[in-house]
Formats: structure tokens, sequence, C-alpha cells
């Protein structure tokens, strides 16, 4: 079953977030799902909000389908960079 979820990214550290029940969530499985365009629609509306709070940045609605992002784009956003485990924010929890 396809839904959409609201992700942007935060503005303090530029981190990928999703539109949970309790706020934005820097963990996919914890976002708010819309199954509908009513539900969609009002997610988009909460993120163009709080982007006008300068809360986060870009927020946009994707498609899940199985609990995954549809497109690659989002899938290695949810993920994380491409790069060395060793480097960047991914690093930090490794440890």
């Amino acid at each position: 079953m396809t839904y959409k979820i609201l992700t942007a990214n935060r503005l303090d550290d530029g981190l990928v977030v999703y539109l949970g029940g309790a706020g934005w969530t820097a963990d996919i499985d914890a976002a708010q799902q819309a199954h509908d365009d009513n539900a969609a629609a009002a997610l988009d509306y909460r993120g163009k909000q709080a982007a006008m709070r300068n809360e986060v940045a870009d927020p946009y609605l994707i498609d899940l389908d199985d609990e995954q992002p549809v497109c690659w784009r989002e899938t290695i956003r949810a993920n994380g960079p491409t790069v060395r485990a060793d480097l960047g924010y991914q690093a930090d929890k490794r440890i």
C-alpha cells in the first residue's frame, strides 16, 4: 500500500527530518502517514506552517510503499550519506 509522509531538513544542522505525531523526528518509521488526499494536504499544510516559523526548510511529501521510500533519492536521504561511514554525523551513531 502506498502512502505519503512529510519530510524536510532541520535548520540548525541540516539533517533530514520527518513530521511525526509529536513533531519533527529523524526516524522515518515514526513519521505520520497520509493514506488519502485530505490527510496528505493536512500534512503539507503543517509543513508549510513549520517552514514559515523557521522550524524546517523545504518541507515536501514523499511516497512510501511497504514502509520504504519509492524513489532512490529519498532512500538515500533516509539512510544517510553515501560516503564512508566513519565520516560525517553518521560516525557518531557507531560510537
